[in-house]
Parts: C-alpha cells; sequence; structure tokens
C-alpha cells in the first residue's frame, strides 16, 4: 500500500484548516445563484458527440422548521408523489429498507482518540473506482447518455434512472462497503489517446463541529446531520461556462505528490502539476462541498442553491451561514488520486468536461466538479454523525466511533485500480 494511501486514510483534521479559519480551506458555492437551466444541446460531451468534443478539446489543449423534523432522521410521513416539475424537498423522501444484514458487514473496534485541538469530529472512508457512464440522475434524470462522460463511485448500480429508493434497495458499493449505496460522481479523467483513466482510490472525509458547540448556534440554527436523500452538484458549474467563477474555483485544486510528500503545490487546474508528474508519482484532485442547507430542499433547480457556504461576517469577523441556509450540515472533502505509469503523457490529460470551457480560458481540470446523491444505511449514518462528528473523535477507515467499524467490502480500494486505462465508451 503507498504512502500516499494510507497519508488520505489516516490523515487527521488540520487545525489551521478547520478550527482557525474554515474560509482559507475552500470558500463557498454561490449564494442565491440565478436559476439558470442547462442548454442541454450543448453543454455535455454526450456519447452521441463525444469523439467531435474531444478532438476540439485536444487541438486547444496542444496549443495552451417545514423539513427540519427528518433531520434527527426520525421516520416520515409518507407523501403523494412528486409533479414532475418540482424537486423534492423532507416531507417527500421516507425510509426505505436496503434489505441487508447490517451485523454481518460491521466488526469491533476500539473507540477512536479525540479530534482535539481540533475542534471538528471526522469520519473517513476510501472508495474505488466504479462505473463510467455518460449518465447523470441528478442534472439529466430519466435521460441516459445526455451527460459528459462520469466516473461514478459508490452504488455501482447508479444510472440515469436512479432515485433514492432504488439507490437504497440495491446495488453494491465502491465506498468501504454495502452500508454506503450514496453515488457519487465526476468528470472522467482523459488521456488524450482514446481512454479513460481510473482513480486508484478516492478518500471521503466528512467534518463537522459537535451540535453541542455554541459555534453551531451562533453560525447558524444548529448543527445536523445529512438530510435523507440529499442531492447536489458542487464545483465548477457548467450552466455559466463562459462566466469567471471564484466561488466556485476555490472549492477544488490539484497537486503532484509522491508518497508523503507534495511534489508541487496546490493549482486551480492542472496543468503546471502535470508538468512535472512522473511516473511513480500520482495526480491529487481534491474538493470540498458546501456546509449550510436551507432545511428544506434535497435539490433544486440548479442543483446548488438549496446549499451555501458560511460567509464572514465583516464586523465581527465570525464565519456564519447566511439566513437563508441556517442549518450547518457535515461537509465532506473528497480526494482522487491518479498514479502516473510509465507511456503516460499527463500534459495530455484533461477532463471530460473540460471542453464546455471557453477556448480563451480553456485550461485542464479547470471545469472539476462533483455530484452527491445521498443513499446511506440510514441507522449507519446516524452513527456515525453521532459517534464522530458529534463526540469530536477522529474516525478513519470506516469507524463509527462508537466500539464498532465497517468491514472493508469486496469493492474496497487496495492498490492501484485494475484495469487503470479503459476505452473511452
Amino acid at each position: 500500500m503507498s504512502l500516499f494511501y494510507l497519508t488520505l486514510l489516516l490523515a487527521t483534521p488540520s487545525v489551521a484548516a478547520e478550527t482557525v479559519d474554515t474560509e482559507t480551506h475552500r470558500a463557498g458555492d454561490e449564494i442565491g445563484l440565478p436559476h439558470v437551466i442547462t442548454d442541454r444541446a450543448g453543454s455535455a460531451c454526450s456519447k452521441e458527440n463525444h469523439a467531435k468534443c474531444i478532438h476540439e478539446l485536444h487541438i486547444t489543449a496542444l496549443s495552451t422548521n417545514r423539513g427540519v423534523g427528518a433531520i434527527s432522521g426520525a421516520p416520515e410521513k409518507t407523501a403523494a408523489p412528486l409533479a414532475p416539475s418540482t424537486y423534492p424537498q423532507i416531507t417527500d423522501i421516507r425510509p426505505v429498507s436496503s434489505g441487508l444484514d447490517i451485523a454481518s458487514l460491521l466488526r469491533p473496534k476500539k473507540i477512536p482518540p479525540s479530534s482535539a485541538p481540533d475542534v471538528v469530529g471526522a469520519f473517513r472512508f476510501l472508495c474505488g473506482a466504479g462505473q463510467v457512464s455518460y449518465d447523470d440522475p441528478i442534472v439529466y434524470p430519466g435521460q441516459p447518455g445526455a451527460a459528459h462522460l462520469h466516473q461514478f463511485f459508490g452504488n455501482l448500480g447508479a444510472n440515469a434512472h436512479s432515485t433514492y429508493e432504488s439507490l437504497r434497495k440495491s446495488g453494491e458499493s465502491t465506498c468501504h462497503n454495502d452500508l454506503n449505496r450514496s453515488a457519487y460522481w465526476m468528470p472522467a479523467m482523459l488521456d488524450g489517446k482514446g481512454r479513460v483513466v481510473r482513480p486508484d482510490f478516492v478518500s471521503i472525509y466528512y467534518k463537522r463541529r459537535p451540535a453541542s458547540d455554541p459555534f453551531c448556534t451562533k453560525a447558524g440554527k444548529r448543527c445536523v446531520g445529512i438530510p435523507r436523500g440529499l442531492r447536489f452538484v458542487f464545483g465548477w458549474d457548467q450552466t455559466r461556462p463562459s462566466e469567471p467563477q471564484p466561488e466556485n474555483n476555490k472549492l477544488f485544486n490539484f497537486k503532484c505528490v509522491q508518497g508523503w510528500s507534495p511534489v508541487t503545490a496546490a493549482f486551480p487546474d492542472m496543468v503546471e502539476p502535470m508538468k512535472t508528474c512522473k511516473p511513480g508519482q500520482w495526480l491529487s484532485a481534491t474538493i470540498s462541498t458546501p456546509q449550510c442547507w436551507n432545511g428544506v430542499d434535497l435539490d433544486s433547480k440548479n442543483h446548488r442553491s438549496h446549499l451555501a457556504d458560511m460567509v464572514r461576517n465583516r464586523s465581527a469577523g465570525q464565519l456564519a451561514c447566511p439566513a437563508t441556509h441556517p442549518w450547518i450540515i457535515p461537509q465532506f472533502t473528497m480526494g482522487v488520486a491518479y498514479s502516473i505509469a510509465v507511456g503516460d503523457d499527463p500534459t495530455a490529460w484533461s477532463l471530460s468536461s473540460d471542453h464546455m470551457l471557453p477556448a480563451s480560458t480553456r485550461r485542464a481540470g479547470a471545469s472539476f466538479h462533483s455530484d452527491y446523491f445521498e443513499a446511506w444505511q440510514e441507522e449507519i449514518r446516524l452513527r456515525w454523525e453521532a459517534g464522530c462528528l458529534d463526540n469530536m473523535l477522529n474516525c478513519s477507515d470506516g469507524d463509527l466511533g462508537d466500539g464498532q467499524i465497517m468491514a472493508r467490502g469486496k469493492r474496497y480500494p487496495s492498490g492501484k485500480a485494475s484495469p487503470r486505462l479503459v476505452p473511452v465508451p
């Protein structure tokens, strides 16, 4: 197992990044983003136009308290089916049984140490690479092949028709084990030679202050858990491809690493790191989510505006959620590791969504974004929120913080992705 792999798995929370000034760790998704509908005719390298899009990209590269009751996880009343033109709210989503034998997916574990002197609790786990698909069940629900090419991880059954119910009921998971049937996806990494580069692993790191921390009622109404069935897109916004997005560009970064040590500084795109990255090293891509929720909606028209980032009060100097989004939910940071092998040309790599950037500002990796569709085994999610986050413990490798740990499933990542390179479908 590589040292870089262990770094992401065992890393402790950063005091500087998370207790002193979380704004320096990541700024936020836009607040009050205008409702802009994606131009579906030209927004994605779908399966039908993929060859033309990638050719154009290669040429460019060469030249350059209504819902708050559900926060606790208590069962809700079944609501009437949603109309096609509406987006789900927490009162619309009821618990769904997974049919899993939960006890068989857990193991005993000593209580982990405190995160002190940091002030956040942490819960971490690893995911392996899953399916590669032109589907996007959030942006293009029910429309197979309509999106740019995505690398999925988590639920292997996720596709354009996925719903909260379908994700909960079925699908093996590449994220530790099947107790986490959530779906995660991001633009596929392309090697410039007609192949997808699959990541060796993805690290997920949830963090939040304990619900008892006075900060929770100063910066918002309360620190709460992840609402059942929450879904959103974070990072670069494809509905505004021609606009500068400084608020989103601060959500992610790229760097080249070797073992424990960074080889390059962190950059907002892949161009500089990939000039340096050599075989035996990794490209590390990191992206973080918003942490403020409006308390009602599980999705929104732009798949973003139901969430927001904290903003700094200039007079008080304190970070706080906007009044429209007063509920502080666990934030997660996603780290994606791509190994560089002999024969690779990292300077030719790009994300499948980079073609959507204007030619004048197009840089490999600058369109980095990701999607999340929550479908945890609910009692397990509630346990790590209470055991790790609310007790301010430093939980790694699926440790629930209460004397049990998630067993490593058969899809748990170990070493290099296999296969690492697959043809663009």
